[in-house]
């Protein structure tokens, strides 16, 4: 069963490593939308919203099977 939260937890910090690299604004998706003031603050909406979402979920998954897999492991 270890194994499987092993598993689950590369996976899951391979998702999160490129979710955090696609929110760098010269990296990724945020460069393709050409909204690059350099340093204005601009609200994210519609992708770059969702894939902060989406980096906030893994990051919560990601501890969650940090501390399973150390509480397995016992």
């Amino acid at each position: 069963m270890e194994r499987y939260f092993q598993i689950a937890l590369i996976i899951t910090s391979v998702a999160l490593i490129a979710s955090v690299v696609l929110q760098n604004k010269g990296v990724g998706l945020g460069g393709l939308t050409g909204s690059d003031f350099g340093g204005v603050f601009s609200k994210r909406r519609g992708l770059e919203k969702t894939l902060f979402i989406i980096t906030i979920f893994l990051a919560i998954i990601f501890i969650a099977l940090v501390i399973t897999t150390v509480a397995v492991s016992k």
